[in-house]
């Protein structure tokens, strides 16, 4: 886990967890923060989603998508490879809307017959289901996050698929707002998504604490935009797929499971 020196400006801005956790087993606070000066407490935290909540996929989990997507199509692997790596943008930033969009989207682009597009969408509902599945250990602790008062948010650069499921997951219980970049019209870092998602909680951007593995260049977008913002290590692993991931010098924590006791240790010395 990167750790700067507490010497650096964000150092000054984000304050440590207990500093007894060596004393139950735990790594000593202070060794994964450093002593940090005081600052307002967050009253909103805004995730992005994968790699930070759930899983950011495998390179082997991308093939066995195309090779679904292949089979409801009936055309050959390769085909249907392409066509999914390939409209990686156009899924994301607004140009195809809805589920059925998107599968007719591939239908024209994989040369497959109309008649498979309500086979198609069926396999994208399937896969955006199994993409949105959360680890029991992490949804408790968005329970204890909302418990001690903070309000949740989900900001994602998401096809519409993964959209249309969100209402259907377990995650979105937890979270009073969902911003996803194919409603929004625009993928990370554009100023736009945070100003969404800031305006649909009505929050200010210096009540908000932004948490993300690293991908679209969030964490700096979400700095540019006002809010404090925290790297969580990728869920998944480093091999996960990511899409314009930036160097971060800022602090990092090992997984949102640990963002309770920090926040519950919030303005302490």
């Amino acid at each position: 886990m990167r750790c700067p020196p507490a010497s650096t400006d964000l150092a000054t801005r984000l304050v440590s967890p207990r500093t007894k956790a060596a004393n139950d087993g735990m790594p000593n606070a202070c060794s994964l923060w450093g002593p940090v000066a005081v600052e307002s407490h967050p009253t909103f935290v805004i995730f992005d989603l994968f790699g930070t909540l759930v899983p950011a996929p495998a390179s082997s989990e991308r093939r066995a998508a195309a090779a679904q997507l292949a089979w409801a199509m009936r055309v050959p692997m390769a085909v249907a490879e392409t066509a999914l790596s390939g409209s990686w943008r156009a899924r994301h930033d607004g140009q195809l809307r809805s589920a059925s969009v998107v599968a007719m989207h591939f239908i024209e682009r994989c040369g497959a017959s109309p008649a498979r597009t309500n086979e198609v969408e069926a396999v994208l509902a399937r896969l955006a289901h199994h993409r949105l599945q959360a680890d029991r250990a992490l949804l408790q602790a968005l329970k204890e996050l909302r418990q001690g008062g903070i309000r949740l948010a989900v900001l994602s650069d998401a096809s519409p698929d993964v959209a249309e499921a969100w209402d259907h997951s377990e995650l979105a219980s937890h979270f009073d707002v969902a911003v996803f970049s194919c409603w929004a019209g625009a993928v990370k870092p554009d100023r736009r998504l945070f100003q969404r998602v800031l305006a649909k909680l009505g929050a200010e951007a210096g009540q908000v604490l932004y948490c993300g593995d690293g991908g679209g260049d969030e964490l700096a977008g979400a700095e540019r935009a006002g809010m404090r913002a925290l790297r969580v290590t990728r869920r998944g692993g480093p091999t996960g797929l990511v899409f314009g991931e930036a160097q971060w010098s800022g602090r990092t924590i090992p997984a949102v499971e640990a963002l309770p006791s920090l926040l519950d240790g919030w303005g302490a010395r």
